[in-house]
């Protein structure tokens, strides 16, 4: 009797096969979750590559403002500097001495 106990239960081709088609399935459903894990690595760098692209971009406009030069500024007039101005274009405009200073309210000594 002991030594029916100790015998070893001999399978079938059959159950053997498909013991090895459930460690077939559990090795496809392993591979089916790093697909998933590599996606989503593969959509979380490209995202940070967009990023990065992104970043280029600002670098690259702010680049280009630097090395374009501003036009130079017009240099400010003093209140002497205006008033000749005024004076000038209103004698081109034809206008005479007196008649600006009658304009201005202003009596010329003469």
């Amino acid at each position: 009797m002991a030594e029916l106990e100790n015998k070893r239960i001999r399978r079938t081709p059959q159950e053997r096969a498909a013991e090895l088609d459930g460690k077939i399935e559990k090795v496809k459903e392993s591979i089916a979750e790093l697909n998933e894990k590599k996606q989503a690595a593969m959509a979380d760098y490209d995202a940070k590559i967009a990023a990065a692209q992104d970043r280029i971009k600002v670098l690259e406009a702010k680049k280009q403002e630097i090395l374009v030069p501003k036009p130079p500024r017009k240099p400010r007039k003093t209140k002497k500097q205006k008033i000749q101005e005024i004076l000038k274009e209103a004698q081109k405009n034809g206008m005479k001495p007196e008649v600006i200073a009658e304009r201005l309210g202003i009596k010329l000594s003469e």
